[in-house]
């Protein structure tokens, strides 16, 4: 007696409970039924909401790409998109060499070049572009607005999710935003570029315990908000990129320690978590238990030892619940689940500034994360508007 056929919706249900995208691929070489089912685009974007993509590696400021290394569960994923995809950026406005790297957000990169200013005796911002490395797409964005860039000398640009509500669900994996944000005299202001609308708009500001923009660290994201340690070590700057607001929270007291590495994370049930490595002292994991309001308690939830030689570990950055550490050239992952510590990949030398880079590789769940032809589409708005950027091959500058 013949099997009867599964319903879709349990057919469904099964393959987005498989854990790991090379299952899905296995699953759908079985037959042409299963095949057809995974292939659809609604499922792979069901799929890819639930599923993030695995960490692949580091790029570094200048492109180059340091690939997760066997043992690590990723490795032949790795392996595939360091020979599909083009980290050396050959694919953006020439000269190529020019690029670099800003920041890395979902399969993104964010890249600027600048130009020797002889007047002034400064380099300074010429273009920033959004590019998709895996499927050599890029889109160019719109100058900022003259009246708040050209009286500025430090800025700060990161990625950021869209969003946005309305968008059609096929639209909304290649929709990103770009914030801008400087200081204007003792105010921090922002502002938002949108890949819908192809158009920058005045974001957020914000006023006090900002004393010196330089002093912001690094960026670290979590639920949806971006965080940074103030220069005076006693609040942390808060952008709550749902609600486009600016805020603070107390910081806790480890925070305060001179040449201290610092990272959020994503500690589970909306908690943020908080890695803080003192210079040559052992790594210390802190929760933050109480979420409401600008002094939530601050709690020592682990202290992890990294070993003798501790004085050479540092941050490269953290995603969800994991935080990346450098040790004279390795990488490594620390999950704040199990508070194992892997090896991501091994090198003889050190990378400048390297950020972690996450997708899929290229397959059925791969897909484009910056629309093509809407460079063009921006393009002629701006000509259009009389503020023609010209994107075609041109002269090395002297950098």
């Amino acid at each position: 007696m013949a099997s009867l056929p599964l319903p879709e919706e349990l057919l469904t249900g099964i393959f987005l409970r498989l854990p790991d995208p090379a299952d899905l691929a296995r699953a759908s070489a079985a037959c042409v039924s299963f095949r057809r089912h995974i292939a659809d685009r609604s499922f792979l974007r069901q799929y890819r909401k639930l599923h993030a993509p695995p960490l692949l590696g580091f790029i570094e400021v200048k492109g180059e790409f340091h690939r997760a290394s066997p043992p690590y569960p990723s490795a032949s994923a790795a392996s595939a998109v360091a020979l599909a995809a083009d980290f050396t950026f050959s694919f953006l406005p020439a000269p190529a060499r020019q690029w670099l790297v800003l920041d890395i957000r979902d399969g993104r990169v964010l890249l600027y070049r600048s130009y020797f200013d002889i007047a002034d005796s400064a380099f300074k911002l010429k273009e920033i572009l959004v590019c998709d490395p895996l499927h050599r797409q890029y889109l160019l964005l719109p100058p900022i607005p003259d009246e708040v860039f050209t009286s500025v000398e430090k800025w700060h640009t990161f990625l950021v999710h869209h969003g946005g509500g309305g968008d059609e669900e096929a639209a909304e994996e290649t929709a990103f935003r770009v914030i801008w944000m400087a200081c204007l005299g003792d105010k921090l202001v922002a502002f938002v570029f949108s890949s819908t609308t192809g158009q920058w708009q005045a974001g957020p500001s914000h006023s006090g315990w900002i004393e010196s923009f330089g002093a912001l660290s690094r960026s670290q994201y979590a639920y949806g908000c971006f965080y940074w340690v103030t220069d005076c070590r006693e609040k942390l700057l808060l952008l709550d990129t749902r609600r486009m607001e600016f805020s603070t929270i107390d910081a806790p007291p480890e925070t305060k320690l001179d040449d201290v590495n610092v990272a959020i994370v994503e500690a589970g049930e909306g908690r943020l978590g908080m890695f803080v490595l003192p210079c040559g002292s052992d790594l210390s994991y802190i929760i933050r238990r109480n979420n409401v309001g600008s002094s939530g308690q601050w709690q020592l939830e682990k202290t992890i030892s990294l070993g003798y030689d501790t004085y050479w570990y540092c941050f490269v950055g953290s995603m969800r619940g994991h935080l990346f550490l450098e040790h004279m050239g390795d990488f490594f992952l620390l999950d704040v689940k199990t508070f194992k510590l892997l090896t991501v990949s091994a090198s003889e030398h050190t990378f400048l500034w390297p950020r972690a880079y996450s997708n899929f590789p290229p397959s059925l769940l791969s897909s484009p994360t910056v629309a093509s032809g809407v460079e063009e589409g921006i393009k002629k708005e701006m000509l259009e508007q009389g503020c023609a950027v010209n994107s075609s091959a041109e002269a090395p500058q002297s950098e």
